[in-house]
This record gives structure tokens, sequence and C-alpha cells, in this order.
């Protein structure tokens, strides 16, 4: 394991954990409690050797960085949960780390808060090597530059965040970005076999090559039909309605399309008119512009 050019394990070497220049944040705060706010700051730079009085004012500087000026007197017990996770940005960023670990910063605190630390969060860690764990879309969306997606253990994507939200190459990914996909072997420039008879067509930005391709879109380009309306230029899949969640201002119908799980969000009224129940077999219909195919790399039926 490295940092940067430091080896910090391997055979022969290992760095203790508090010899590494590594700032921690993970979703509980964490702070000491017997320590007010501006000693759990500067506990990082006492520890590492800082004179008492150097480490209490680069702690009160990261104090008023993260927005709690006039905070320090304070014990932990009085501060608010997002305060407290202010502070304990401030404590992992007051030593200048080499590499910083977010642990689900954000799973704690309500959703009003949320928005403020997360920009706070942006803004401090620019220029900071950071490696942030998150099952939120909208964290690597607004953090991040490189997403790693992990599933049952192992890589699935590795990519700029644009790239492989644009293009999810599993359904899970596709779902945890709010996207549906459904793959199968390419049957032409611009259409994608499914099995069952089923096909749909899209566009590309460049010519596809022969073997597994996926179709992405997102839910709202789905309607839902008792039967084929025959219209033009349209995708229409036989599909099973396997679900139906509601969502406020619309509802999420999950269908099973040759096998496979898509989304539709359509409106209370639709849902109503229909009457469809979980088992109802329907039509789905999705506009050719609105799927975007792209290559999917490896077995298409896996």
């Amino acid at each position: 394991v490295k940092i940067g050019d430091a080896t910090v394990a391997d055979a022969g070497v290992f760095v203790p954990a508090s010899r590494r220049s590594i700032g921690y944040l993970e979703q509980r705060a964490l702070l000491f409690p017997h320590l007010s706010v501006l000693d759990n700051v500067a506990y990082g730079l006492r520890s590492r050797g800082r004179s008492r009085a150097e480490a209490r004012l680069r702690a009160a500087a990261e104090l008023q960085a993260v927005g709690l000026d006039g905070f320090g007197p304070r014990k932990p017990r009085s501060l608010s949960g997002g305060q407290a996770q202010r502070a304990a940005l401030a404590r992992a960023l007051a030593f200048d780390p080499d590499l910083v670990l977010l642990d689900e910063p954000f799973a704690a605190l309500d959703a009003t808060t949320t928005p403020d630390l997360r920009r706070l969060l942006r803004h401090r860690l620019e220029g900071i090597a950071t490696v942030l764990v998150t099952h939120d879309p909208l964290d690597v969306l607004v953090l991040a530059d490189r997403v790693v997606a992990v599933e049952s253990g192992r890589v699935v994507a590795d990519g700029r965040v644009e790239d492989v939200f644009t293009k999810p190459p599993t359904s899970f990914l596709a779902d945890f970005v709010g996207l549906n996909v459904l793959r199968g072997p390419l049957a032409s420039g611009t259409t994608i076999r499914l099995g069952d008879g089923a096909v749909v067509s899209g566009v590309s930005d460049a010519p596809l090559p022969p073997g597994a391709a996926r179709a992405v879109f997102p839910p709202s380009a789905v309607s839902i039909f008792a039967r084929s309306p025959h219209g033009s230029p349209r995708n229409e899949l036989p599909a099973v309605v396997a679900g139906v969640e509601d969502r406020g201002l619309v509802q999420r119908v999950s269908l099973l399309v040759a096998g496979q799980r898509i989304h539709a969000d359509v409106t209370s009224g639709a849902v109503s008119d229909l009457a469809f129940t979980e088992g109802d077999a329907v039509v789905a219909v999705i506009k050719a512009t609105a799927v975007s195919l792209h290559p999917a790399p490896g077995d298409a039926s896996a």
C-alpha cells in the first residue's frame, strides 16, 4: 500500500495508522467528549508534536473555514449533528493529510443539513486526494471526479463520473443513477435483440461493434399501455408488471421485459386508469430517440 511515493504496508514495512498522513471522516463525528471543540480539531497536530499554541492557532483557522468560528470553547455535546460533522471535518484536515477517507459522511445527517456540508466538502477538499464511499449518487456527482462501482465484491465500472453515469454497464448501477438498461446482442446498427422476439432501437454516438450491447434510457421515457398503440418511431415491448412504488409526484412501476427489469415513472392517474396489478401483461413504449446505445463488455446474457 502506497500513499503517494511512501510505502505504508508491504511484506517488510508496516507504518502504524497513527503515523500515516490520512484524514478520516465517517457518518459519526466521533469527537472526543472530554475535549473542547478547539482541542478536538488541534488533536492531530498535537499528536504529531506541534506545540499547543501552534496547534490551537491552526485549529481556530480550520473551524473558521468550516463555518464554526467562535465554537472552539464548546464541548461536543452542545453541537448539532451538522455542526459536529463540520468540526470532525476540520479535525481531519487540520494536519494537512496526504489523503482523506470519507465513509458515508452524510448518512447520519438530515436532508436540510446535507447540501450545505456537501458544498463545503467540495470546497475544502479541492486539491486533496480523497476516497469517498457512498450509496448516494448525488454525493458522487457533486464531489467526485472518478467513480469506481463495486457489485458483489468486484469492480464493474471505473472511469470518469460523467462516462459511468451516462453509460452504466449493469442494471444495478443504472438503477443507482436513475436510469434503465437493457442488454442483448446487436441485431443491426441501431437495434438490440432482447430475447422472446423483443427488440429495442435507439441512437448511438458512433457505430457499434458486433456483439453485446446495451440500451440506456430514463424511467420518464417509458409509457405503459394495456395494448399496443402502434406509434412510430417507438419501441413497443411486451412487459409484465412486477410492482408499483408510490414516489409522491410519480408512481415508479417495475416491469419485466424479456426477463430484464426496467422502471417507468408514470402519474397516479395513469396507474389508476390502467388499473393493472402485479403480474399483468402490458406494453412498455419508449421513444427510440430517448434510448442511447452503447457497447456492453462481456457476455450479453450476463
